[in-house]
């Protein structure tokens, strides 16, 4: 009996929740933003929940989700930077909801809300590095409208952003998000596989051909094929580096010195907006694919030279690449013909020099002397 009631009573206790969580709509507590958090705690305490998405007008969907530890990890992170120091239009305490969101920002897409964001948010503590990209080749991309310019967060990330060129590899691999293609030919080149294959500091990445924020490249109406060359000098043209290679440091000076290359400097100093029809190190070396001048690949192997050669003098014939001493100064041991023409000629004209400078003063003195001695004659009579 006393089991009857107790049941009876557990049934209407059930029952008297079950109508007034009906009627006056009572559910459980959901975490929230804490009333009074301040830093980045109100912001993580519904955006540090797992699975938080949303959709945006154009279908697409949203992760809302910041992982503290990531956070913490990164730059900004470990700086102390505050969410709201790169939201600052957000009210924490009543930021909008559902579609109001999109609505207030103006955005429909992921792209629009990439751009919204990055605009208001990077160039208040990197305003050098944002005006720089302005001019870049994105920058001009995004200006005429290409949306799919890469712009601050494509290559460092949003809330994961970690020290730049560290490691080394790290610059090159941002690049291939949207280079995919140009990449991959890099990543065969004797530059790229030893950098991505063997960490090798001196090799250069992207951005010590292209620049970091203010890319340039040929397709952007620059003149960056035309100086080409200096990009190539800074590592080519360095006695120490090359010297750990055992390469000759000489190719950028004997390249100016040659037909092509002094052409390419008058270019340079006399129409730097136009192109020239010379080669650079490019036109001959490849431009992402450079190759080992020992590969059997390399479009300046002996084997492959006068195809090289072609593309600008298509008739050339067999012997037309001997013609080049390449890019060694000539020695005893490389290209022996030259050098001794050269020597000769080094002793050749300061001697004819020097011998015509003493027949004009011996013959100035004879002048001299005769007309004194006339003169006194002259006197004496």
């Amino acid at each position: 009996m006393r089991l009857q009631r107790r049941t009876i009573v557990a049934m209407l206790s059930v029952g008297l929740l079950l109508v007034t969580v009906a009627v006056f709509g009572v559910r459980p507590a959901v975490a929230g933003p804490p009333a009074q958090a301040t830093g980045n705690e109100g912001c993580l305490a519904c955006h540090g929940q797992p699975g938080m998405i949303t959709t945006l007008p154009s279908g697409e969907k949203l992760y809302l989700t910041v992982d503290p530890q990531v956070y913490n990890s990164s730059v900004h992170g470990q700086k102390g930077q505050a969410c709201l120091d790169c939201h600052p239009d957000v009210d924490a305490a009543a930021h909008p909801k559902g579609d109001a969101v999109w609505s207030e920002l103006g955005v429909a897409t992921r792209r629009d809300l990439s751009l919204k964001l990055y605009r208001d948010a990077c160039v208040h503590c990197h305003e050098k590095e944002y005006d720089a990209n302005l001019d870049s080749v994105h920058g001009k991309g995004l200006a005429a409208g290409d949306t799919n310019s890469a712009i601050c967060t494509d290559c460092h990330g949003t809330h994961n952003i970690t020290v730049p060129g560290e490691p080394r590899s790290r610059d090159s691999q941002m690049c291939e998000l949207c280079h995919a293609e140009i990449f991959e030919r890099y990543k065969q080149s004797i530059h790229g596989a030893a950098l991505l294959g063997e960490g090798n500091p001196d090799v250069p990445g992207c951005v010590d051909c292209h620049q970091v924020h203010s890319v340039q490249g040929p397709s952007n109406g620059s003149n960056f094929h035309l100086f080409s060359p200096e990009i190539c000098a800074k590592c080519h043209a360095d006695a120490e580096m090359m010297g750990r290679y055992g390469l000759s440091a000489d190719v950028f000076d004997t390249y100016v010195s040659d037909f092509h290359g002094t052409t390419v400097e008058l270019f340079q100093k006399t129409a730097p907006d136009q192109e020239t029809n010379k080669p650079v190190c490019i036109d001959c070396h490849g431009v992402h694919d450079m190759k080992s001048v020992d590969d059997p690949e390399s479009a300046v192997i002996k084997a492959n030279l006068l195809k090289t050669c072609q593309k600008c003098h298509p008739d050339a014939t067999d012997n037309f690449p001997t013609s080049w001493v390449q890019h060694y100064r000539p020695s005893v041991t490389k290209a022996p013909l030259v050098f001794f023409v050269n020597l000769f000629y080094m002793i050749f004209i300061p001697a004819v020099l020097a011998v015509m400078l003493l027949f004009v003063v011996t013959d100035a003195y004879r002048r001299i002397f005769k007309r004194k001695k006339e003169d006194l004659h002259g006197k004496a009579a």
